[in-house]
């Protein structure tokens, strides 16, 4: 038995459901990318605003490639899913009802996504794709125009395939009704995620029509967010666990997470939104400073924590925090490399440091080190390299930073320390493993990975300071092994 409506009322006590009248509720925010990370954090803060203030702010639903499964089980269950908090002295939850409408580009046709997007409700479209799903350099902030998506949707406008795409031809279609323009919100982890998406939207709509260019760039706003909560990925015993939660009940569109939940968000918005303040996120000015803080000191760390630890045999982010060389290397590399590079004014960083390993070390969620460790050429620039770009240029000591790009590049060879194959997810794979098998190990191997532009750059790789200190550290990983490098690292502090 599933859950739906009928089922509701079968559900234990402590389970906490929709309180509201799901019907007064409007998609008025249509959402790109309803994966785990999205259910755990946006739609709950909608959900407590429904719940606690009578908003009747809820959401449409869009994955566009991929997730057919997850929008077949939504639509099947009344659009209700659940959402497991994960500590380690027990688990709660909540059913989520916020949810109206349920596409999915392919399934549904992508005139289906447009029209939702075109809507005289909808005043906020937001996203969840992941980096790769901007279609953009990280290390340039531009979007890659022979990307096969943005090609065609330069040539075919009218049925796009990518998130730029659709969202460019969705602002058209508003512009050609005469309804207001909106607003359109990353809440994917890059830095100035806002002016990412302004960035590629703009450039793919000039390249489709000036008029329309002009049009989103006077009218549209792109807010900025920091969005922060661990959801690791859903597996089969998280669903088991879910079910036992439930009282029996089936939930194939439930995700669990940790307790913690934070959001920030810039305050521009031009049709309106929902008075998230209420359900404890912060409006703000300027949300940089708390995404660099992120990106760098949380992020950052889950990247080293996942490459070295994957290397080192530890499958999750909790088994790397019983190593304590581990855990003075993460907290050495939050403190001393990233925190001194960032603008964050009135926060302990400190203590936000001490807060993090205490996070990491829940046991509940098994959050693992190769689901972090993916796509990592859309993380490392944001994640490690600016940090490395300050500490160049400020004479400054960066060696845990070295060894985090070092052990990016040993993973990314395809190989572990065991000599098992690492099953490597990334959106340059290919370029990837064309870089290793024409590389001998060493040295040349460091080097043709660095010569990645779209990740490193054009200076980094010609600066002695940065290829030594980064090829010093991949030497030290093959000689010694990850576990045993760490140690010395974490010695020396």
């Amino acid at each position: 038995m599933n859950l739906s409506n009928k089922t509701l009322p079968n559900l234990p006590q402590d389970i906490v459901i929709p309180s509201y009248d799901r019907e007064k509720i409007k998609p008025r925010i249509v959402h790109l990318g309803f994966g785990a990370f999205h259910r755990a954090h946006q739609a709950i803060y909608a959900d407590i605003l429904a719940t606690e203030h009578g908003s009747d702010w809820g959401y449409c639903e869009v994955n566009l490639i991929g997730g057919e499964q997850q929008i077949i089980d939504l639509n099947s269950q009344d659009k209700l899913y659940s959402v497991a908090e994960m500590a380690a002295e027990g688990w709660s939850g909540r059913i989520v009802g916020v949810i109206r409408r349920a596409i999915h580009g392919e399934i549904d046709g992508i005139d289906s996504v447009l029209d939702a997007i075109a809507q005289p409700d909808t005043a906020i479209v937001s996203i969840t794709i992941t980096e790769k799903g901007y279609c953009y350099q990280p290390a340039t902030g531009k979007l890659i125009e022979d990307h096969p998506l943005i090609q065609h949707d330069i040539a075919n406008p009218a049925t796009p395939k990518s998130a730029p795409g659709v969202i460019v031809q969705g602002l058209r279609l508003r512009r050609e009704r005469g309804l207001p323009a909106l607003s359109v919100m990353s809440c994917d982890n890059m830095p100035e995620n806002g002016h990412v998406t302004r960035n590629v939207i703009l450039e793919l709509a000039r390249r489709q029509d000036a008029l329309l260019a002009d049009w989103i760039e006077t009218h549209v706003s792109f807010p900025s967010t920091m969005v922060d909560r661990i959801v690791p990925a859903v597996t089969p015993e998280t669903l088991e666990k879910i079910t036992q939660q439930l009282g029996g009940i089936n939930d194939p569109a439930g995700v669990a997470c940790e307790p913690f939940r934070q959001w920030v968000i810039e305050d521009n918005f031009v049709n309106g939104r929902p008075e998230w303040e209420k359900a404890g996120a912060e409006l703000v000015q300027d949300v940089l400073p708390f995404e660099e803080m992120k990106l760098r000191m949380l992020n950052g760390s889950h990247s080293f924590l996942a490459y070295l630890g994957y290397l080192a045999g530890y499958q999750h982010i909790n088994d790397c925090m019983q190593d304590s060389n581990y855990v003075a290397a993460a907290r050495q590399l939050m403190l001393k490399e990233q925190a001194p590079t960032l603008r964050t004014k009135g926060v302990d960083l400190t203590a936000y440091a001490d807060s993090l390993l205490n996070r990491y070390r829940n046991t509940a969620l098994k959050h693992r080190t190769w689901q972090i460790a993916m796509d990592g050429t859309q993380k490392l620039p944001q994640r490690m390299l600016d940090s490395v770009r300050y500490h160049l240029e400020h004479n400054s000591n960066f060696d845990c930073l070295a060894l985090g790009i070092a052990a990016w590049m040993r993973y990314v060879g395809g190989v572990d320390e065991q000599g098992q194959p690492i099953e490597v997810s990334d959106p340059l794979i290919e370029q990837l493993k064309t870089l290793v098998s024409h590389s001998q190990q060493g040295e040349e191997r460091v080097n043709a990975l660095l010569s990645l532009e779209v990740v490193f750059g054009k200076t980094l790789p010609q600066n002695p300071r940065f290829v030594s200190a980064v090829t010093a550290a991949y030497q030290n990983l093959l000689k010694n092994g990850a576990r045993e490098t760490v140690a010395q690292l974490a010695q020396g502090f």
